[in-house]
């Protein structure tokens, strides 16, 4: 669950401000990207944990509204449903603090309760907010079902060499980037920062700089996708409506470059609107976004 506070802009250490509003929303990276997949028309199925309280109920009930799947989520009597406390600034930039509860909590009984979806599935979405060890087995199975792995390496942290191998494509903000590798990523160097994701074992990687674009780097070649011309309210969840978007994308058999540029106009559509879950568009906004490009 997301409780999100709009501020004049982020507070200092030790500092008290007053903002402008809050809202209560569903939220989480793993549930922000099932909402988009579903909402851009993908059969989408979700595993993980909710805590046995209010915040989970309504977290199962609202996420089963907008048309994923969820009974592979369970209901953990030991721990709470995962919280998200976001401030948001005047400039839509955002900062999170995330307590993991139930999420963490996930292990090989989630694993083995998730296996069966993998044998209808084309593209199979991937977070940091459940055990890497939960990760690695389901990522390892899909491999073996050849289903395509997305990898969003967030909250960032150091990955085994096994987790890039297992990444068709691994797709951090420049943030998540910076921590992976070791050093500042901006767009002097973000293609050379998706080509050492790429030497460490991923198929392909994709740096989000938010405004300032996407850079990409496959087997198939290289590139940058230009940022669409939308007016910022709340950046929250731009990086799972892009994974969102790309997944679908790539289900459908687009090429990589034009499943970037999908992907790049799910995210920017996200953030004309607060909140995270709620703010996913879907298929016919998107659509819309780009054709208005295309006449540019």
């Amino acid at each position: 669950m997301d409780i999100t506070a709009y501020t004049p802009r982020l507070p200092q250490p030790g500092e008290t401000l007053f903002g402008h509003s809050f809202i209560t929303v569903p939220g989480g990276k793993g549930a922000n990207q099932a909402v988009a997949a579903a909402r851009l028309g993908a059969p989408t199925k979700m595993t993980g944990r909710v805590g046995d309280d209010g915040f989970g109920e309504e977290v199962l009930r609202a996420i089963t509204a907008n048309g994923v799947d969820m009974q592979a989520v369970a209901i953990d009597a030991e721990h709470d449903t995962a919280l998200a406390m976001i401030a948001v600034d005047d400039t839509a930039q955002n900062a999170i603090i995330v307590i993991s509860g139930a999420n963490m909590a996930l292990d090989d009984s989630d694993v083995q309760r998730c296996l069966p979806h993998l044998d209808q599935a084309h593209v199979l979405l991937l977070q940091l907010e459940v055990p890497l060890e939960a990760n690695l087995a389901v990522a390892r199975a899909a491999q073996d079902r050849n289903v395509k792995v997305i990898l969003d390496p967030a909250p960032a942290t150091a990955l085994p060499a096994e987790m890039y191998a297992l990444a068709d494509v691994i797709t951090p903000s420049e943030i998540e980037a910076a921590m992976l590798l070791g050093y500042e990523v901006t767009p002097l160097n973000a293609l050379a920062a998706a080509r050492e994701l790429c030497d460490r074992g991923a198929d392909a990687a994709i740096v989000k700089l938010g405004e300032r674009g996407v850079f990409y780097f496959s087997e198939a070649g290289e590139g940058t996708q230009a940022s669409f011309e939308v007016e910022a309210v709340d950046t929250v969840a731009a990086g799972d409506a892009f994974n969102g978007g790309l997944a679908v994308a790539l289900a459908e058999g687009r090429s990589f470059p034009e499943a970037v540029r999908w992907a790049s106009a799910t995210g920017a559509i996200a953030v004309t609107r607060p909140g995270a879950a709620p703010a996913m568009p879907h298929r016919h906004e998107v659509e819309a976004l780009l054709a208005r490009a295309e006449k540019k």
